[in-house]
């Protein structure tokens, strides 16, 4: 995006929201039911972002974003705590890159506390790479009208002479 002098920014208290303090093992250990749980907020948020292809624009979904992240991670907190912690920390500890299969133990327990305490179930394999079709209560954006341009150069009449070429064709064995 180019920014010139006619370019409004948003003010500073436009952009001002609590952001999310956490690791990024902790991300990564809440990240399957935080993709569940927020998917419909996630999902107008970069429906916003692809169609207007202006960030400013998308700043109130952005932090709906946040804040549905927020809640979610606050009612974590307030009841399965333990549990994640210790997933967070084995995700962290276990290996250099944060691989699931080490801990899949705590996962496990961590799983089971969700489930137990909010009925919620962790999204199968491959959930998020699905195609899905999202309804949105934004209306689309108005597509831009292509432009269809006359040709500039008319053909040669039919009767104009084709002379055979100087050096040979291309397409030597066609002849």
């Amino acid at each position: 995006m180019v920014i010139t002098n006619n370019t409004t920014l948003p003010e500073e208290s436009e952009l001002d929201v609590q952001e999310l303090n956490l690791s990024s093992a902790a991300l990564r250990a809440g990240a399957f039911h935080l993709g569940k749980q927020c998917e419909q907020v996630n999902n107008e948020f970069m429906l916003c972002r692809q169609e207007l292809d202006d960030p400013r624009a998308c700043l109130a979904e952005g932090k709906a974003v946040t804040s549905c992240a927020l809640d979610f991670f606050r009612k974590v907190k307030k009841t399965c705590h333990e549990e994640f912690m210790q997933y967070a920390t084995c995700l962290d500890k276990s290996s250099g890159t944060m691989a699931f299969s080490h801990c899949r133990n705590t996962q496990g327990v961590f799983d089971k506390c969700i489930k137990d305490n909010f009925d919620w179930d962790r999204p199968s394999y491959g959930y998020f790479s699905r195609a899905k079709v999202i309804k949105s209560a934004r209306e689309a954006p108005k597509k831009e009208e292509k432009v269809s341009y006359p040709d500039a150069t008319p053909g040669l009449p039919e009767d104009y002479p084709k002379p055979p070429a100087k050096y040979g064709s291309r397409f030597h064995w066609l002849e």
